[in-house]
């Protein structure tokens, strides 16, 4: 006798498990969208921004912005590119080079928290009046630009220059802003910090400078591929007396207190 299979009982529609319905994307706006890159693009600046001052706290910089930019306005200008940059520890500096840009360029640099305001108002004064007189940058501003930044007047550079500053003083401080200024400031044509300018300029070594061959490197900086160290015109042996005279008043040189 055959056995008879019995048909398979049917399944309902209502046993069958409903496929799941897929999430939904939330959708954002354009200007969301906008928003949020803005947002990442600024924590990416504030994160690579800090990290480098970190970084330039312990090594040397190896070079800046603006011997970049020299090197291809010489090449484009069919010029010899001279590089000359040779980092040098501050304490292998002479401290009458130390005293002298602080007697030529920021008088306050001491004491200062990254800005001489008096001296920004009284150079934005004279500006307003047509004169044409030296800026009233810190070292403090003028470490951050060459370091950092590009050369220029905008509102926006000068925002960046501002920001970079209060993190040099906060995270460097002044022996190590010092340090890093007179290493990478322009001091000729192609010659590039302390060490380079002393041997070019004087043929000797940064740490035996005399008052009067310091202050004749500190006295062209305004414009140190137009200006001469020795040979100087009358306007620099005048700038030359000048800054000598201040050095004494700059007296000893405390980084660590104000």
């Amino acid at each position: 006798m055959m056995a008879v299979k019995k048909p398979a009982p049917k399944t309902t529609t209502a046993s069958k498990p409903k496929p799941k319905a897929p999430p939904k994307k939330s959708k954002r706006s354009f200007g969301e969208k906008v928003k949020w890159f803005f947002i990442k693009l600024l924590l990416w600046f504030f994160g690579v921004s800090i990290a480098s001052v970190v970084l330039f706290k312990y090594i040397p910089v190896p070079f800046t912005p603006l011997m970049v930019i020299r090197a291809i306005e010489n090449k484009t200008g069919g010029k010899e590119v001279y590089f000359d940059h040779d980092w040098e520890p501050i304490d292998k500096i002479s401290m009458n080079l130390q005293k002298a840009v602080i007697a030529s360029e920021d008088g306050t640099f001491l004491s200062h928290n990254g800005f001489d305001f008096k001296a920004l108002q009284k150079a934005y004064k004279s500006n307003e009046r047509g004169r044409r007189i030296r800026g009233g940058s810190t070292i403090s501003q003028q470490t951050a630009k060459n370091v950092f930044l590009w050369q220029g007047k905008s509102y926006f550079r000068k925002g960046l220059e501002a920001y970079f500053t209060v993190l040099i003083e906060v995270i460097w401080g002044k022996k190590r802003i010092m340090e890093v200024y007179l290493n990478s400031i322009e001091m000729g044509d192609g010659v590039y910090g302390a060490y380079a300018a002393t041997e070019h300029w004087y043929r000797r070594d940064a740490s035996s400078l005399t008052p009067m061959q310091a202050a004749g490197i500190a006295a062209i900086l305004p414009n140190p591929r137009k200006f001469k160290a020795t040979g100087s015109s009358s306007y620099i042996n005048r700038r030359k007396e000048r800054i000598v005279r201040e050095m004494r008043a700059v007296g000893k040189i405390n980084y660590d207190g104000k």
